[in-house]
């Protein structure tokens, strides 16, 4: 196990986020060595209930929350934003995701924590940001890529404009909001300045779709492919993304399709008039792709030096002897689920085992922890609790 010392070590973040986005981005702070301190609701933060869930986990809980600590309070108690107040005292970072207002009626927000923390860094997730007039509309994953106009680039083959089924845009906000704060932590680090971050889902959309955008604009609407051929091919056994992005692409897949005439065919012999004459080679191509099985054609174009990747599952991925050679995924037990795999971060430390960068937490599992920590007594801890402001976690009493 590596002993080297984390980059974040020593640095205090309040978490108050839910969902995904907040927290892949607070996740990653604590694989870095930050100490995060998920402040939740009673009832949990709702990230816990996508998809099929285990007690009060799921998949995206347990992959969102790694290396975190959870204290569960209800922040409309006085006493419960008397202890928040607290904490953000000394917090370096804090990081909510409320509508726009929610933080001052806690007393929690930028302008009112930089009155007593004036070098705090704190970043806000939210939809479409701070301002403007959908700053108050509710959003989802699916709701920006429908507005950004990433369903555009992803039609069926009606034409029909469709979601990624998975949540992109609220994993690339996380992305965008960790290198936010690591160049903020920066700033404080070097200059011993504080700084207020704007981290919307609509903007950071924007960000990951720059050259699309660009594109769109450029060519009045009308993007051209990248190059052709390019796409998703039909075997007849299952399906293989074939790509040719350079000429001697294009004449090595003639070969290897045993069309070897279509390499000086004037409708086909330049990137140009390919790109001009898509609509007739790319059905030609899947006709001939539809011949033969995925695997014969993956063969064949991997000797001919030709970028492909038959189209698997997950499953099919995780198995797959190069993902497995690699070691690519960590396979763990976690006290929910039992056995999950956990894919590892590029740039952190492999994971060699469950500790506590692997563990995501119950609801409120750390809340006497922490509370102790920032200077409760046994009995203000108690009277906390029995006043509703902090939650003991209640899977932890009935294991009792």
């Amino acid at each position: 196990m590596t002993t080297e010392p984390r980059a974040f070590e020593g640095i205090n973040v309040l978490d108050f986020t839910q969902g995904i986005a907040g927290p892949h981005a607070t996740m990653l702070l604590a694989q870095h060595g930050a100490n995060v301190m998920k402040i939740e609701p009673p009832e949990g933060d709702w990230g816990r209930t996508l998809g099929a869930t285990y007690d009060d986990q799921c998949a995206h809980s347990i992959a969102f929350n790694r290396g975190k600590r959870s204290l569960a309070m209800d922040m409309k108690n006085p006493d419960a934003q008397a202890a928040a107040r607290r904490m953000a005292e000394k917090a370096d970072v804090i990081v909510e995701a409320f509508r726009p207002g929610v933080m001052a009626k806690f007393g929690l927000s930028y302008d009112q924590v930089k009155e007593f923390n004036p070098e705090v860094i704190y970043l806000s997730v939210t939809g479409f940001g701070q301002t403007g007039p959908n700053s108050n509309r509710p959003v989802t994953d699916a709701v920006i890529q429908a507005y950004s106009g990433l369903m555009t680039v992803n039609r069926d083959k009606d034409g029909l404009p469709q979601r990624l089924n998975m949540i992109p845009i609220d994993v690339i906000t996380g992305l965008y909001g960790f290198q936010a704060l690591s160049a903020a932590l920066m700033r404080k680090f070097r200059y011993g300045t504080g700084s207020y971050i704007d981290n919307n889902l609509m903007q950071c959309a924007a960000s990951f779709q720059a050259a699309k955008i660009m594109e769109f604009y450029l060519e009045k609407g009308q993007s051209q492919p990248l190059y052709v051929p390019v796409g998703t091919m039909q075997t007849t056994d299952g399906f293989i993304n074939i790509t040719a992005m350079r000429e001697a692409h294009y004449r090595s897949m003639c070969d290897v399709m045993g069309k070897p005439e279509w390499k000086d065919d004037p409708r086909f012999c330049s990137r140009e008039k390919r790109l001009e004459n898509e609509h007739i080679l790319m059905p030609m191509i899947r006709e001939i792709y539809a011949t033969r099985s995925t695997a014969e054609w993956a063969a064949d174009m991997t000797a001919a030096g030709l970028m492909n990747a038959p189209v698997q599952n997950y499953g099919d991925f995780m198995e797959h002897d190069h993902t497995r050679a690699v070691e690519a995924i960590a396979y763990l037990e976690h006290d929910r689920t039992g056995l999950v795999p956990m894919p590892h971060i590029p740039g952190q430390p492999r994971i060699e085992g469950a500790d506590a960068l692997t563990h995501s937490p119950s609801i409120g599992e750390h809340s006497d922890e922490l509370l102790g920590e920032w200077g409760y007594s046994e009995d203000e801890i108690a009277e906390m609790k029995s006043g509703g402001a902090v939650k003991y976690p209640a899977l932890a009493a009935a294991a009792e």
